[in-house]
C-alpha cells in the first residue's frame, strides 16, 4: 500500500510489481556497493525515482504492446510475447525480406521516426504521434505542443531532415453538445476550437504546410480527444561522404542541449499520459510551446549538420534530459553529466524537475570534443543557445550530477530493460448488436441532402482554410481541389525537391466507429482507406510504406475496468489485422504509436473512446504531371465504379443516422483490391483517368456527390448499372462502406482503352458528367 501511495502521490503511474523491482534493486548488495562509494547511500533518490517512472512508463516503454498476453477467442487459445513484435515489427521484417533488393526501408522502430528512401540522392522520414491527455485539459496548449513536438520527431531521426509537412487527424465529441458535462471536462467546441488553433499556429509559424487529415466525430470522444499530429522530413542520403539514416556516439562525445530553456511546464508528461484522465490530473503537465524558438533552433542545426558538426541527434520530448540523453546513452553505453549547466526559464527548479521537464523546442546532441568550439560558435551566430552539460561514456551507467555531487546513478541495463514484462488476459467474444429495420427512405434526395450534412462528412473547409498548405511553395495536390478548390482530396502531393518532377503522397484512414462490430475489421478498412487514398492520387502501392497509431481504452483488467478483457482481446485482433493485410499489401510498417489510457474516470463516471487505429502512408510518385484529382473535369466524361458494392452497412454513417450499429461490418478482400490498385495505376500512368475519388464515409452516394460539386458539374447515374450483391434497397446501394471501391471519370474517347487496362476487376460504367449542374439518381 505505501509504495501504490508514493505512485500516486507522485503521478508515477507505477504497478505494484514494478514499483517492487524498484525496490528490490536498490536492496542489492552489488548495487549499495556502488552507491556508497558515491556517496549516495541506500535509499532512491527523487532524481532516480522520477528517472525510472518516466522511462518505465507506458507512453514510453508501451508496456501492453510488450506484455505477455494469454488469448482466448472461443475454444482457441494463443499465448502472445509481444504484440508489437508479433504482428508489427514480425510483418515488417516479412515483407522486406519478400522485396529483396526492391526494398526501399532504411531505418525502422529504432529512431524517433522510420525513414525510407526517395531516391538516390534523398531519403524521407516520417512520424505520427498524439497528444490526447495535454489537448483535454489545455486544448490550444496541448495541441501546439503536440505539433512542434512531432517536428521534432523527423528532425531527431538519424542526422535530421528538413521538414517539409505536417498532417492532423482529430476525434472529437460533437461541437453542438448539450448535455450537462461531466466534472472537469471542457465543451467539445472550445477543445475542438482550442486544438485546432493550436496545429495552425505551430504550423504556420514553423513555416512547414499542413496538407492532409481529417476531423472524426464521436460523443465517446468527450471524455478524451484524439489528436494525431504528424510531420514528413526530407534528408540527403550521404553528408561528406556519410549515410545520414544512422546513429553513431562514441564515449567522450559531448553532451549538448540546444535550443529553449527548461522551465516547470511539462513535468510529469509521460507518466500523466500512460493514466485515464482523473481529478488529480495536473494541468502542470501540459508544456508550452513556441515554435519561433524552434524554427530559429532547426534553422541553426541544418547548418551544423551539413558541416558535420555533430555525430548524432534526437528531441527532447516525454521525459526531457531523462529521455534523450537515457537514449543516447545506449549507443556509447553510459553517460554523464550535470544539470547545473542546464539553462533554465526561471531559478528554484529542483534537480528532478530539470531532468525530466518537457519544456519545448529543445535538441539533445553528441558532439565530437574536437568540433565543439566550432558548433557553439554557429550557435551563438545564429542566436540559438547551446549548452554543454557533461559526456557520453562506456561505463554502463546512467550518472547524473548537480554542482559537482550525484543525484542519480543508475545501470544502464535496469534502466532500460528492468520493468517487468506484464502478464495479461484477453477474452474476445463476437458482440451482436441488432439488425436495423427501418423502412427505406421514401425521399432518397432529402436523405442525401441529410448525409452530406452529418458532421462526419460534411466539408471541413472552414478548419482547412486557417492551415498554410502553400509554404515552401511544393504543394501540388492540396487538401481542397475542384473548380472552387472546395472538394475534398482523397491524399497530399508535394514536391520535397522543387528542380525535380517527383512527388511525395501521403494519405490516412480512421474508422472507429466498426470497432462496435469487430476491431479486425476496423483495423483493415482504415488501413484498405489509407492505401486506396494514396493510389486515388496516383500513388504507386509497391512504393508505400505505413504508420499504425493505436488509441484505445484502457485494456487491462481492474476494478476500475472490469470489462478489460474483452478490450485486449480488441487489441490483439487489430494487431493480427495489421500483420495480415501489411503482408498481404507488402506495405511495411515503418513507425508508429500507441496510447493506452483513453478514459476519463471521476466519480462514477466514466466514459471510454471507441478503440481507433489511424493508419497513415507515405509513398512516392515518379511524376507528379500525372497526378490524379477527385473532381469531375468535362460534360460527357463516363462515370465508372470500380469494385463491387455488397450489403456491408455495419458501423456506416448511414446506419448511425438511423440509430443503429448494425452487425455487417465492410470486410477487406486483399487479393483482389490489391488487383484493382495495380490495374488503376497502370490506367493513371496512361494518363487516360480525368478524375478519382474513392468510396468510405457515406458510400457511393456521398462519393459521387463531391465528385461532382467539386467539379461544379452536374451528374446523371442509373443504380441499375452499380454491381451490387445484397438486400435490393436503394439506400443500402447508395450508403454502402464496401472497402477498395473508386468512383472514376473517363473521357469517352478513352473508354476502351481502360476498359482494358482494367479487365479482370468488377468495373461498370454508371452514369455521365452533364453541364447542367443538376444531379440525378
Amino acid at each position: 500500500d505505501e509504495l501504490l501511495k508514493i505512485s500516486k502521490d507522485r503521478i508515477l503511474a507505477l504497478n505494484l510489481t514494478e514499483m517492487k523491482a524498484m525496490r528490490d534493486y536498490f536492496r542489492n548488495k552489488k548495487t549499495a556497493g556502488t552507491r556508497n562509494k558515491m556517496g549516495l547511500g541506500e535509499n532512491i533518490t527523487d532524481v532516480e525515482l522520477e528517472c525510472l517512472a518516466q522511462t518505465w512508463s507506458e507512453h514510453c516503454k508501451h508496456k501492453i504492446f510488450n506484455s505477455l498476453i494469454n488469448y482466448t477467442d472461443g475454444k482457441k487459445k494463443k499465448i502472445i510475447d509481444s504484440l508489437f513484435k508479433t504482428y508489427i515489427k514480425d510483418s515488417t521484417t516479412k515483407i522486406r525480406k519478400a522485396k529483396g533488393r526492391k526494398d526501399f526501408c532504411l531505418s525502422v522502430f529504432v529512431d524517433n521516426a522510420g525513414i525510407i528512401k526517395f531516391n538516390d540522392d534523398f531519403n524521407l522520414v516520417f512520424k505520427v504521434e498524439t497528444h490526447n491527455s495535454p489537448s483535454a485539459l489545455d486544448p490550444y496548449g496541448g495541441a501546439l505542443t503536440g505539433i512542434v513536438g512531432v517536428n521534432r520527431d523527423p528532425f531527431g531521426t538519424g542526422l535530421g531532415a528538413k521538414l517539409i509537412f505536417n498532417t492532423d487527424v482529430f476525434c472529437f465529441a460533437s461541437p453542438f453538445h448539450k448535455k450537462k458535462l461531466p466534472p472537469r471536462l471542457l465543451h467539445p467546441r472550445r477543445i475542438y476550437e482550442g486544438v485546432r488553433e493550436g496545429v495552425e499556429h505551430g504550423g504556420n509559424k514553423s513555416g512547414i504546410p499542413t496538407v492532409n487529415g481529417s476531423i472524426v466525430f464521436d460523443e465517446r470522444f468527450l471524455g478524451k480527444p484524439l489528436v494525431y499530429c504528424g510531420t514528413a522530413g526530407i534528408m540527403p542520403a550521404r553528408i561528406k561522404g556519410k549515410t545520414t539514416h544512422q546513429k553513431e556516439i562514441k564515449p567522450g562525445d559531448l553532451i549538448v542541449m540546444t535550443g529553449g530553456r527548461i522551465g516547470k511546464d511539462g513535468i510529469h508528461g509521460a507518466t500523466f499520459s500512460s493514466e485515464e484522465l482523473h481529478e488529480g490530473s495536473p494541468v502542470t503537465a501540459v508544456q508550452i510551446g513556441d515554435p519561433i524558438t524552434q524554427k530559429k533552433m532547426t534553422d541553426f542545426l541544418l547548418v551544423a549538420r551539413d558541416r558535420g558538426l555533430y555525430r548524432a541527434i534526437t528531441d527532447n520530448g516525454a521525459g526531457g534530459l531523462s529521455s534523450s540523453i537515457g537514449e543516447m546513452a545506449t549507443y556509447s553505453g553510459g553517460c554523464e553529466f550535470d544539470l547545473i549547466h542546464a539553462p533554465l526559464k526561471y531559478a528554484g527548479l529542483q534537480p528532478w524537475e530539470i531532468l525530466v521537464s518537457e519544456a519545448q523546442e529543445r535538441m539533445t546532441l553528441a558532439v565530437d570534443p574536437r568540433k565543439i568550439k566550432s558548433f557553439l560558435e554557429l550557435a551563438k551566430k545564429m542566436g540559438v543557445e547551446a549548452t554543454v552539460l557533461g559526456k557520453f561514456t562506456a561505463s554502463g551507467k546512467f550518472h547524473v550530477l548537480f554542482g559537482g555531487k550525484t543525484v542519480a546513478c543508475l545501470d544502464m541495463e535496469f534502466l532500460h530493460a528492468g520493468v517487468p514484462q506484464m502478464t495479461l488476459t484477453a477474452k474476445w467474444k463476437q458482440p451482436k448488436n441488432k439488425e436495423p429495420r427501418f423502412a427505406p427512405p421514401s425521399d432518397l434526395g432529402k436523405a442525401l441532402m441529410e448525409m452530406l450534412s452529418r458532421l462526419n462528412i460534411c466539408s471541413k473547409e472552414p478548419v482547412v482554410r486557417q492551415y498554410d498548405h502553400e509554404v515552401q511553395g511544393g504543394s501540388v495536390i492540396k487538401p481542397l481541389v475542384g473548380a472552387e478548390n472546395d472538394g475534398p482530396s482523397d491524399a497530399a502531393i508535394i514536391r520535397p525537391v522543387l528542380d525535380s518532377m517527383e512527388g511525395v503522397v501521403v494519405a490516412h484512414g480512421i474508422c472507429p466507429r466498426y470497432s462496435d462490430i469487430d476491431t479486425y475489421h476496423m483495423t483493415a478498412c482504415a488501413m484498405d482507406e489509407a492505401i486506396r487514398n494514396a493510389v486515388a492520387v496516383g500513388a504507386d502501392i509497391d512504393h508505400l510504406a505505413g504508420l499504425d497509431n493505436f488509441c484505445w481504452c484502457d485494456p487491462v483488467k481492474s476494478a476500475k475496468t472490469p470489462d478489460g478483457e474483452y478490450k485486449l482481446a480488441q487489441l490483439v485482433r487489430a494487431n493480427m489485422a495489421i500483420y495480415d493485410y501489411t503482408t498481404a499489401y507488402g506495405v511495411p510498417c515503418i513507425s508508429g504509436k500507441d496510447s493506452m489510457k483513453n478514459d476519463y474516470q471521476i466519480g462514477k463516471t466514466k466514459i471510454s473512446i471507441p478503440p481507433t487505429l489511424l493508419f497513415s502512408v507515405i509513398g512516392k510518385i515518379k511524376d507528379v504531371r500525372k497526378a490524379v484529382t477527385m473532381d469531375a473535369k468535362r460534360p460527357q466524361d463516363l462515370v465508372y465504379i470500380i469494385g463491387e458494392t455488397k450489403e456491408e452497412l455495419g458501423g456506416s454513417e448511414w446506419f448511425a443516422s438511423q440509430k443503429v450499429i448494425g452487425n455487417n461490418v465492410p470486410q477487406v478482400i486483399a487479393a483482389k483490391a490489391i488487383k484493382i490498385y495495380r490495374a488503376l495505376y497502370k490506367a493513371m500512368q496512361s494518363g487516360i483517368i480525368a478524375s478519382c475519388h474513392d468510396c468510405s464515409d457515406g458510400g457511393l452516394a456521398v462519393a459521387l456527390a463531391e465528385v461532382a460539386f467539386a467539379g461544379g458539374l452536374g451528374m446523371d447515374i442509373d443504380l441499375n448499372f452499380v454491381p451490387y450483391r445484397g438486400k435490393k434497397r436503394n439506400d443500402y446501394i447508395l450508403f454502402s462502406e464496401t472497402a477498395s471501391r473508386f468512383v472514376v471519370t473517363v473521357h469517352p474517347e478513352d473508354q476502351r482503352k481502360f476498359e482494358n487496362i482494367m479487365a479482370g476487376n468488377i468495373i461498370s460504367a454508371i452514369g455521365f458528367i452533364t453541364s447542367d449542374g443538376l444531379f440525378q439518381v
